[in-house]
């Protein structure tokens, strides 16, 4: 349950939008709904501190949670943010994954001779992950955003601006959006990125081929921060140089009413922009699917920031505006709800040398990677639930039950914000919409819900409402999720670092941890499915299987020992990632060496933390 709601401005300002006066009304559906979101507020839930990196007073977050709940955090703690960069979900219906792949086993020889050579990629074992998917309706996503651009406007500073990155798909509503949110007199750009080396997804012989993105770039107020921004000329040219005079660009002159000319070797950048996207194989690559190249960020960083300046991105995804923005001097917030963002974000931070700290939002239903999958898991938990039929739209599927017959189940969906409170308006909405278009056969239907106002509360309002004869059973989403998660399990040992001298092992300064085994049931389970469809989809019959060893150790990709504290806050005294390719990267420095399945520290290890390949991580105490 959320512990408060925070207004989304504290009283209407003059002239703002709000959804019953708009001045040119959308006619999206559901209005209503979004209106009564902006009345109750932002839900404001704990927070909690999961890591600090450099500095404890540093002011840079990185939180996984959603954009309204980092907002009300923001608000509530009179946090002021300079300049937003969001690269929301595109509503162009695709899914997006990611590749996982299988790390080499440093216990096993053959795998270490044969890491001696360079693999081609295409040989390395690996296989997907959804991430997300950007698949919405088109009213729930403009729903969604109204609300979001509302919470996000509510924590910018008077002279801050907001840039928001879409393309064809939903660009154009959104822009409306934005009109009404911030005033058409406060739009400043329509920005084009332009590049021409990334994969079309149009492949039609009757359609232009599409190289481009669409960035909207709005202020919160007409004097808004800019600075003009240069590249250099191809060529230098020639030109007239030009001066102001009463207010009036003019060009300049001498005495004599000659014009003056300059060679010029600069030109200002106006609104398209020719940045290429990253290749497969720029060493800014860092394997997520939706990643966008430090250029842009930094083309908008320096143009609408200044140092020590704060910026923003409340779906931050790959980290790139954080990581732009702690290279160029600014602080930084990044927001996603998605866990291997946090974990791509926190590595690659670590790697820039960059001050944060880790925070996570207490919303009771992250348990898994990201809402597509704690969706998915949700589904597979509740015993009897037939999806595949679904009664309609607004209900998940249905229970079949040898009394009642059918019995529709709904299920608050993570991605939309606005459903995981069960209060009397949803209450309303599921009486007076949901159930009467059901069939008169129904007898009893199941809601879930993630929050709701009152349990009490809300089953005397379906008393007091007596407009249905349909039983209506509430049940708590957090308890289907308890209990379900497998931890990974680790057989490691501690001892004192050595080294060989004179042919006898010595002990040295230091400590050494070693893991012998590991086992995830959770990746496992993803690798067997793998296979299956795999074998099952093999016409050639040339599928070689997925297989791990005895040791699990292949399924490593992160260690991490704290050597300050036995519990409460990480401290990452000593950490090792290794990539795809089998390289360890200690503390933030890639190397050329190869996992040996040990972590060394200079102090002794009170706890070991280990992530594995998909992106769960767990901790262990080392006595």
């Amino acid at each position: 349950m959320a512990v408060k709601y925070i207004p989304f401005f504290p009283e209407p300002i003059e002239g703002q939008a709000i959804l019953d006066n708009f001045s040119r009304t959308l006619r999206y559906k559901g209005n209503a709904d979004v209106k009564g979101l902006l009345q109750r507020g932002m839900p404001f839930y704990e927070l909690e501190t999961v890591e600090t990196v450099g500095e404890q007073n540093t002011e840079n977050m990185v939180i996984r949670g959603e954009c309204l709940s980092a907002c009300a955090y923001l608000k509530d703690n009179g946090v002021k943010v300079d300049l937003v960069y969001i690269d929301p979900p595109f509503a162009s219906g695709a899914d997006y994954a990611k590749n996982v792949y299988i790390r080499r086993n440093p216990k096993i020889a053959e795998a270490i001779a044969k890491a001696e050579e360079e693999l081609d990629i295409d040989e390395l074992k690996a296989f997907e992950e959804k991430m997300y998917g950007d698949v919405w309706d088109k009213e729930k996503y403009l729903n969604w955003m109204y609300e979001n651009l509302m919470a996000i406007k509510s924590v910018m500073s008077e002279t801050s601006s907001i840039y928001v990155h879409l393309d064809w798909h939903i660009g154009h509503y959104v822009k409306i959006l934005m009109d009404e949110i911030f005033g058409e007199d406060n739009f400043r750009n329509e920005i084009i990125w332009h590049y021409t080396n990334k994969m079309s997804g149009s492949t039609s012989p009757h359609d232009f081929v599409c190289e481009h993105d669409t960035i909207f770039r709005y202020s919160k107020k007409d004097d808004c921060l800019y600075n003009v921004i240069t590249e250099d000329r191809i060529e230098p040219v020639k030109q007239s140089k030009r001066v102001k005079v009463n207010g009036k660009n003019m060009r300049a002159r001498d005495n004599e009413g000659n014009i003056i000319y300059e060679i010029s070797t600069e030109k200002t950048i106006k609104d398209v922009w020719g940045i290429p996207y990253i290749a497969s194989t720029d060493t800014q690559r860092v394997d997520y699917a939706t990643q966008k190249p430090e250029a842009l960020l930094e083309r908008i960083i320096k143009a609408s920031s200044n140092d020590s300046m704060l910026v923003a991105d409340f779906f931050g995804g790959s980290g790139v505006t954080a990581k732009v923005a702690n290279d160029l001097g600014r602080k930084f917030i990044h927001c996603d709800i998605g866990i291997n963002s946090i974990q791509t974000t926190r590595d690659r931070l670590v790697a820039a040398r960059a001050n944060f700290k880790v925070m996570e939002i207490k919303d009771g239903v992250q348990l898994y990677r990201n809402p597509v999958q704690t969706m998915e898991k949700i589904k597979s938990l509740i015993p009897g639930l037939k999806n595949e039929d679904k009664v309609n739209e607004f209900w998940e599927g249905y229970i079949s039950d040898s009394k009642l017959g059918k019995v529709p189940v709904y299920i608050p969906n993570l991605m939309d914000s606005s459903s995981k409170l069960l209060d009397e308006v949803m209450m309303n909405r599921i009486l007076h919409e949901a159930i009467p278009d059901l069939s008169d056969d129904i007898k009893k239907v199941i809601v879930y819900y993630i929050d709701i106002t009152s349990k009490e509360e809300i089953e005397k309002f379906i008393r007091d409402d007596k407009s249905t004869l349909v039983e209506i059973e509430l049940r708590d989403l957090k308890d289907v999720l308890d209990d379900v998660v497998i931890e990974d399990y680790a057989e490691f040992e501690c001892k004192k670092a050595t080294q060989e001298l004179m042919g006898q092992k010595v002990e040295t300064e230091g400590y050494v941890v070693e893991v012998n085994k590991y086992i995830s049931d959770r990746v496992m389970h993803k690798i067997d499915d793998y296979n299956k469809k795999a074998f099952v989809n093999d016409k050639k019959g040339t599928f070689k299987p997925i297989e791990i060893s005895q040791d699990g150790l292949e399924l490593i990709e992160f260690l991490s020992v704290d050597c300050t504290a036995a519990e409460g806050e990480w401290h990452s005294d000593s950490e090792i990632k290794i990539d795809k390719n089998g390289y360890v990267i200690v503390n933030g420095k890639k190397t050329k060496t190869f996992w040996n399945g040990t972590i060394n520290s200079e102090k002794k290890p009170l706890r070991l933390k280990i992530r594995n390949i998909c992106g769960d991580e767990t901790e262990w105490k080392i006595e």
